[in-house]
């Protein structure tokens, strides 16, 4: 893990409405593993401004992704979405819910949840495994990246209904994971308890 270092946004580019994908230079030392989140501050207006957002790249070689929906009437989203260039601070990693190499996994994931499921299918299609992500909403953003995991390999399924998509692929030896605000993941380990999982056992990554 790395305390407070300071590094350049080095691309930004729009996934869809008020959401954006931006690719931080990776500082030395930096070892995040799939579905784990960071802590990003920059200094915007006069003050420093303080979020925590889930890499949705795979790893992070020389740079690493998150994914930011955007509030029009927030600080540090509509800043960003104009940043290439500009310096953020990163501390991190954290976080418990990470691909870690699991034989087979099923992401869920709801709204921005959905770029920690594509890196962690990216991760995981990379890696010969079994990899299912189900999302609900429209997943607007990384729809491309969605294409490419499904002509990998992975299974992609877009469900209104959690607990019915679960079954159908669940069999008692998969990870897994929930990506995504309190709503969703609340959803998410009810359908898993639903089914007859554990709850406790689901990777959760709740959002606020």
């Amino acid at each position: 893990m790395i305390e407070a270092t300071a590094v350049p946004i080095r691309a930004v580019r729009t996934l869809g409405a008020d959401t954006i994908a931006i690719d931080i230079e990776t500082p030395d030392g930096f070892d995040p593993l799939p579905g784990q989140f960071v802590k990003l501050t920059a200094f915007v207006d006069g003050e420093h401004v303080t979020r925590f957002y889930t890499l949705s790249s795979p790893g992070a070689d020389e740079t690493f992704e998150l994914t930011v929906e955007i509030d029009p009437d927030g600080t540090l989203g509509p800043w960003l979405e104009t940043a290439v260039g500009e310096d953020v601070q990163i501390e991190g990693p954290y976080g418990h819910a990470f691909y870690d190499g699991e034989g087979a996994s099923i992401v869920m994931a709801g709204g921005p949840g959905i770029g920690a499921a594509v890196g962690i299918g990216e991760a995981a299609v990379a890696d010969g495994n079994d990899v299912t992500i189900i999302y609900r909403g429209p997943a607007l953003a990384h729809q491309d990246r969605l294409e490419a995991l499904a002509e990998a390999g992975a299974t992609v399924e877009q469900a209104d209904d959690l607990e019915h998509a679960l079954a159908g692929h669940v069999d008692g030896t998969e990870q897994l994971f929930a990506y995504g605000f309190q709503d969703f993941v609340t959803d998410a380990v009810n359908a898993a308890e639903a089914i007859g999982e554990d709850p406790n056992d689901v990777k959760v990554e709740n959002y606020g």
